[in-house]
């Protein structure tokens, strides 16, 4: 049978190696993107040359329209998927006094509640109960969840404890389903996010100081996480939430590094 995956916000970073790192796996995959086509089609493109199936699939995930007709083409043109990774997200920097509701609630819908949705579908295709054959859902979380986040991103934290509980939670209400549900926490990993944050040089410093391993990770270092969840090497895990950010998160918990 074949494994068909989708990545949401694949088209890019994390994203993107996760979808190649899918395609020499020998996964079927659906790249996910909103706008980034050109950068999905090359992933696409990538997939095709390991010699599997690949289809570009626009969808907002705050919109549940969007992720509907995303599965729904999945479907048509791959199969029913038996793995999905929660990729996308969205950032909103801003000091509480500031935040906007409009802000908070956008980001909750992207990164939040259009999980539940993704979950939601997963589950009708996935579980044993209802004519599946099981499946694996990993959620892409982030070691900000652990101590609120840089400053000025105390909500973006929080939309990620809330992928942590969901996590727990999902993976106790459908093990009998045949269904595993995991979490992979990146710390500071070299993407493009960064040029529209506090940048790259600054992320690196802080990744040199504030890591055991001193560097930040590269996009690949967590698409192999990842893809292990999904594999049958895996089998028996299930509710785990895995920190992959070279130990940061363990300094800035034991206090030898602050949390910039």
């Amino acid at each position: 049978m074949s494994k068909i995956i989708l990545v949401t916000g694949g088209s890019r970073g994390i994203g993107a190696a996760i979808c190649r790192a899918a395609g020499k796996a020998g996964y079927d995959v659906a790249v996910n993107y909103v706008s980034a086509q050109d950068k999905a089609d090359e992933v696409v493109e990538d997939v095709k040359k390991e010699g599997q199936r690949a289809i570009a699939v626009k969808a907002n995930m705050g919109k549940e329209e969007d992720i509907l007709a995303m599965l729904e083409t999945v479907d048509s043109e791959l199969g029913p998927v038996t793995d999905i990774v929660n990729n996308a997200a969205i950032d909103y920097e801003t000091l509480i006094p500031e935040m906007k509701t409009e802000g908070l609630r956008n980001l909750f819908d992207t990164n939040v509640i259009g999980l539940f949705i993704i979950a939601r579908e997963a589950v009708k295709r996935m579980s044993k109960k209802i004519n599946g054959v099981g499946g694996n859902i990993v959620n892409v979380g982030s070691i900000s969840s652990r101590y609120g986040g840089l400053p000025g991103d105390v909500v973006y934290a929080a939309t990620k404890g809330a992928v942590d509980s969901m996590t727990k939670g999902l993976a106790h209400e459908y093990a009998d389903h045949g269904i595993r549900v995991n979490c992979v926490r990146p710390g500071f990993v070299l993407t493009d996010i960064w040029e529209n944050s506090i940048g790259v040089e600054k992320a690196n410093e802080i990744a040199k100081t504030g890591s055991m391993l001193k560097r930040m990770g590269q996009p690949e270092e967590i698409a192999d996480m990842v893809l292990w969840l999904c594999s049958d090497k895996a089998s028996y895990v299930t509710s785990a939430i895995f920190d992959v950010d070279g130990g940061r998160s363990n300094r800035i918990n034991t206090g030898s590094v602050d949390s910039r």
